[in-house]
C-alpha cells in the first residue's frame, strides 16, 4: 500500500515538474515527437492501457481501506462464526443478524 502511495507521489511530482521545465526551455531546442512514435518501444496507446491497469489495481486496494476505516462490518448467518480470540480480547469479524447474539464462548450467532 505505501509503496502505491510512493509511486503515486513520484508519478505527480515528476510530472509537476516536467511541466514546469517545458516553459524554460527554448523553442529550437524542443523535440518534435509524432503522436505514434514508439517509447521505449512501446506505443502511446499501450503506454496508457497499462497506466490505466495499474490505476485499477490501485483503486481496488484503496477501496478495501476505506471499507476498513468505514467500520463497515458484514452481516452473518445464524450458526456462523462472528468473532475471534485474541489472547485475552475477542475481535468482530462479522455483525449478527437482527433478533440473534454473538455467543462469546462459542464465538458463533445464536
Amino acid at each position: 500500500m505505501e509503496s502505491v502511495r510512493a509511486a503515486v507521489y513520484l508519478s505527480v511530482c515528476l510530472s509537476v515538474l516536467t511541466s514546469l521545465c517545458q516553459g524554460q526551455r527554448s523553442p529550437d531546442n524542443q523535440l518534435l515527437s509524432a503522436p505514434d512514435e514508439p517509447l521505449l518501444g512501446l506505443t502511446t496507446k499501450e503506454l496508457a492501457e497499462a497506466l490505466q491497469g495499474f490505476l485499477d489495481e490501485a483503486d481496488s486496494r484503496v477501496g478495501l481501506s476505506v471499507e476498513k476505516k468505514a467500520s463497515v462490518i458484514p452481516r452473518c448467518d445464524v450458526g456462523e462464526r462472528c468473532a475471534m480470540k485474541h489472547g485475552p480480547r475477542i475481535g468482530r469479524l462479522c455483525d449478527c443478524l437482527r433478533g440473534t447474539a454473538c455467543n462469546t464462548f462459542f464465538l458463533r450467532c445464536y
